[in-house]
């Protein structure tokens, strides 16, 4: 194990890989020297064997997260190639609306699913997996300079780094990382690793406290420990910290669950990959690459929802033993379900394997604390599962994180220089979610480290862009969920267009890849000789009309087209030619919108600026930009409590400089 790195990214979840596979990516390309000498990062977890475990549900995407998975895949991220590989129900969701709120969705082999992510990892190099914990970040004049672990923690080898995409799957189900770490140095004493840039990611383990019934057990996930003394180091540090709390609902053996009747729930016939080379890279193109599987609905009962009420006392939640400030609006608990819609009588419960080789269903709806006995009777009262066999309760685990206001849309903090969150410490929820502040993080820590410019995605660039100026403009009230309603330009930002909205930039960065970028310029040259027909005059066909304008017409189908253009094109590039051609006219809008914004947007807010010093600002204007220091023109319009009058005050006290602001001069 070395003593120094250039990032150290503490934590092996979803967003701690990402981090480590962008800083890994982008350190590579800016050619850093720096802390390490050689460009080099450390991911330091408390076990190995658990890299990229999928905590709760096994699934990936969604409404809105499926865009954000997309939009890393697009920037040479992991997640997509992830579950493409070991995806075994593959979904397109919302498809009876528009494209641009559809979202792809896959049920995962879940430990398929962290084998490949581990196998990624030890295809890096420069990426040193290190088991362990951190006990204290160092600081030295606001800025990090390193971190101290304990005694015992020891670099980790892969043991199964042969491991390739023609392996069986068996083989792909098999962690890559052994639990035990095997040590290159051991000492009695702890041990500082210098670095100038650490990427915090601790999902639900900062003082993680489990939850079932009155049974309390200290840790971040079934089975692991808890990272106590991280909470203590960050209020040291002056963050202001809160507590949250999520959940997760028993598993079932699946052959205890009488699975007639049970209505199923079926992937797509063509189900379409989430990464642009999954086609090339996965065997002989073979896409999807494992067997696919279905879920069944079941629901519950009026019966359950009364025991449910008549044992509210016995929830932790409700009588008061978890202190969490709030749970996540929406993915409650059934606690919560049944109390907040007391007219409905049932609620869905999905019924999702976890896995190709193991018997465990996850219970997709019934989220709970409640005692075990309250538990098994709830399961047992759903069509299908009278007799089924608990194999794991559910569970509540509250944690602590850092109220997001305190760093910046690049995910470094605003008081320490070098010091990044990403994840459920910023009060996100959700794998896509954290994933997509991984990326950006060690993107971010990578260009740190190589003395360049940071980088930050535009509302109108990315999902992840949305996200991380709500998380920076807002206090969350609850953990933050990407929905594409939260998108004001959601026309442009779609699932089928992130390559051409984030590709090239990836490649500016040196995420992308050669591989990948030639497989997008291949894309380009064929949309644009679809595009070409589509507008050209010998593609008039009736009425005088291009193919673009016979297009917009919404009975015209995708087979109706194809046919027309008379070349075997892909048919997902002609379906987003086809959008393209029905949103013409409010793209149009939208783009002349955001250019609109772009000059209020962009225009930066100086450091020197005195909020509370400036001439008739109002008080709680003053307060709340003071409290979020945002950093354009644009972040400080959204802020709650700050109005247009106030923008344009502070806009003067910029113009006039610091000392005519400082001294009130008119």
């Amino acid at each position: 194990m070395r003593d120094r790195y250039d990032i150290i990214v503490i934590g092996g979840g979803h967003a701690g890989v990402e981090a480590a596979w962008a800083a890994s990516s982008a350190l590579a390309h800016g050619g850093s020297r720096g802390f390490s000498g050689e460009g080099r990062v450390a991911l330091i977890t408390m076990d190995p064997a658990r890299i990229g475990q999928m905590s709760c549900n096994p699934a990936i995407g969604g409404l809105g997260k499926g865009q954000i998975v997309r939009e890393i895949d697009a920037l040479g991220g992991m997640m997509g190639l992830v579950i493409d590989a070991t995806g075994i129900m593959f979904k397109m969701l919302n498809t009876s609306k528009g494209a641009a709120v559809h979202g792809p969705r896959a049920q995962a082999d879940k430990y398929a699913y962290a084998a490949e992510v581990q196998r990624l990892i030890a295809t890096r190099s420069n990426i040193d997996v290190i088991a362990g914990t951190v006990d204290d970040i160092v600081v030295e004049s606001n800025q990090v300079v390193g971190v101290v672990v304990p005694s015992g923690t020891g670099l980790v080898a892969s043991n199964n780094q042969q491991i390739e995409h023609n392996g069986t799957n068996d083989d792909r189900a098999r962690p890559v990382y052994p639990s035990q770490p095997t040590a290159s140095a051991r000492s009695g004493k702890p041990r500082m690793l210098r670095c100038a840039n650490v990427v915090l990611t601790t999902g639900t383990f900062m003082r993680g406290l489990m939850h079932t019934g009155d049974t309390q057990t200290q840790g971040g996930r079934v089975g692991e420990g808890s990272a106590v003394g991280i909470s203590a180091t960050l209020r040291r540090l002056g963050f202001e910290l809160g507590r949250l709390k999520t959940g997760t609902p028993p598993r079932l053996a699946a052959g205890s669950i009488d699975w007639d009747g049970l209505t199923p729930q079926i992937g797509d016939d063509e189900p379409v990959p989430f990464s642009d080379l999954s086609p090339e890279q996965l065997p002989a193109g073979r896409f999807p690459h494992l067997p696919q599987t279905q879920c069944r609905i079941t629901a519950t009962t009026a019966q359950a929802h009364e025991l449910i009420r008549a044992n509210l006392h016995r929830a932790p939640i409700y009588s008061g033993q978890i202190e969490a400030d709030a749970g996540p609006r929406y993915c409650p608990s059934i606690e919560d379900k049944v109390m907040r819609f007391p007219d409905r009588d049932s609620h869905h419960v999905f019924l999702e394997p976890e896995s190709l080789h193991t018997n465990e269903i996850y219970c997709n709806g019934i989220s709970t604390s409640l005692p075990i006995d309250v538990q098994e009777r709830i399961v047992r009262m759903m069509p299908g599962c009278e007799k089924a066999e608990i194999i794991r309760w559910g569970y509540a685990v509250e944690y602590d994180m850092v109220w997001p206001h305190q760093i910046d849309s690049t995910c470094m903090t605003k008081s320490i220089q070098g010091l990044f969150f990403a994840g459920q410490i910023n009060c996100t929820t959700g794998y896509e979610e954290a994933a997509g502040q991984g990326l950006v993080a060690g993107l971010n820590a990578a260009r740190l480290a190589c003395d360049e410019e940071p980088i930050r995605l535009g509302r109108d660039q990315a999902y992840i862009g949305v996200m991380l100026d709500d998380l920076v403009t807002k206090t969350p009230r609850e953990p933050y969920r990407m929905f594409t309603s939260r998108a004001e330009h959601r026309l442009l930002l779609r699932a089928d267009n992130a390559d051409e909205r984030l590709t090239a930039l990836g490649r500016e960065l040196g995420l992308v890849d050669d591989r990948r970028w030639g497989a997008f310029q291949r894309r380009q040259h064929e949309l644009g000789m679809i595009r070409d027909r589509f507008d050209s005059t010998s593609g008039r066909l009736v009425d005088g009309k291009t193919l673009r304008e016979i297009a917009r017409r919404p009975e015209i189908s995708t087979n109706q087209i194809t046919a027309w253009l008379d070349h075997s094109f892909d048919s997902r590039l002609i379906e987003r030619v086809i959008t393209e051609a029905r949103y013409d006219g409010y793209i149009v809008r939208q783009r002349a919108e955001i250019k609109r914004q772009v000059q209020a947007e962009g225009r930066s807010i100086p450091a020197w600026i005195d909020f509370q010093s400036i001439l008739g600002l109002r008080a709680e204007a003053a307060q709340v930009l003071a409290r979020f220091r945002p950093r354009t023109m644009g972040q400080a319009a959204r802020l709650a409590g700050v109005n247009p009058a106030d923008v344009t005050l502070l806009a003067v006290a910029i113009r006039r400089g610091p000392i005519a602001s400082q001294a009130g001069i008119t």
